[in-house]
């Protein structure tokens, strides 16, 4: 899988940026300099696609092949048009439900919540273009499979997806402990979109500002937090425990 999703070198990175490849994230040899670096450097922040300057070493792990100062993970899947898939979803009939995810890292949390999304009828899966775990080899694993199943859409910033949702008439529910409600104080029932923040950072305060909700897990134990992908499944599961009840 690793194969499929990687390419090197500066003119194969271009050219494939060119061609409109879902390029996830390039690594760009520190200090490197010469027209055709500059000119990939150039269209990387044009197309707003995350990037890391990092020692030669790392590259040289990443592939053996003569990567030239730069190495590039390509995404396996398609990415959807936000605005067409929300479109489609209320279209259908459905009461829309859809997932934001926050700057999430961890691509084995990613490979998790896009089973558990997919098992519960999520609609699409909204992640933000830096700074998320990619879709790799890993998360494809981690998934069974079900990144090949559900749309995924990627935005500029969070904050986009929830002015689109709100504008949508969608609810935007925020998974936070930064509340007094519980997730069973909170109505999943209508077209709704939960937030599930990243694993260190949790939701950015600036994004929780703007939600229409906010809930949190009741934690029993003395160990106040539970993995992303485990409250991820909690809030999904009351949704449908609660759309099965309507």
């Amino acid at each position: 899988m690793q194969n499929q999703t990687q390419i090197f070198g500066i003119r194969a990175i271009i050219e494939a940026i060119n061609a409109g490849k879902s390029i996830d994230k390039v690594f760009l040899q520190k200090g490197l300099h010469g027209e055709l670096f500059t000119e990939l450097e150039s269209l990387i922040r044009k197309q707003g696609i995350n990037a890391s300057y990092v020692p030669v070493e790392k590259l040289n792990r990443l592939t053996k092949k003569n990567h030239q100062g730069a190495v590039a993970q390509i995404s396996p899947i398609a990415f959807h048009d936000l605005e067409h898939l929300v479109l489609n979803v209320i279209e259908s009939g459905k009461t829309p439900l859809f997932l934001l995810l926050d700057q999430l890292s961890d691509v084995r949390n990613f490979g998790a919540i896009i089973r558990t999304a997919e098992c519960t009828g999520v609609d699409g899966i909204i992640i933000q273009k830096k700074g998320g775990a990619p879709v790799n080899g890993d998360t494809i694993k981690t998934s069974s499979g079900a990144v090949f199943k559900i749309p995924i859409c990627k935005v500029d910033h969070i904050k986009d997806a929830v002015f689109y949702m709100q504008a949508s008439g969608i609810k935007v529910i925020a998974a936070t402990e930064k509340t007094e409600n519980t997730l069973y104080d909170v109505s999943f029932k209508e077209p709704c979109a939960i937030i599930m923040g990243s694993e260190d950072r949790g939701i950015n305060p600036s994004t929780l500002k703007i939600v229409d909700a906010k809930a949190k897990l009741p934690l029993m134990g003395d160990i106040q937090s539970l993995n992303v992908s485990v409250a991820c499944g909690a809030f999904l599961y009351e949704a449908v425990r609660q759309r099965l009840t309507i």
